[in-house]
């Protein structure tokens, strides 16, 4: 379970990173470039991507710990 929940938020984290770039112009090519909403679904992704990761870390540490 811990190992597919920062797997998830590792794949999470690089797209929502790919959007924002997307969002901000920095990565050209695609229909999303220059469109101000994927940046911000970016930084939704990216958030959420941090949130599960650092729950995941830190309910295993608890349970590691008794």
């Amino acid at each position: 379970m811990k190992a597919g929940a920062i797997v998830i938020a590792v794949l999470m984290f690089l797209t929502g990173a790919v959007w924002i770039g997307q969002g901000l112009g920095y990565i050209k090519g695609s229909f999303m470039t220059g469109s101000m909403l994927w940046f911000w679904i970016g930084c939704a992704l990216v958030v959420g991507a941090v949130v599960i990761g650092g729950l995941t870390l830190t309910l295993s540490r608890r349970r590691e710990r008794g």
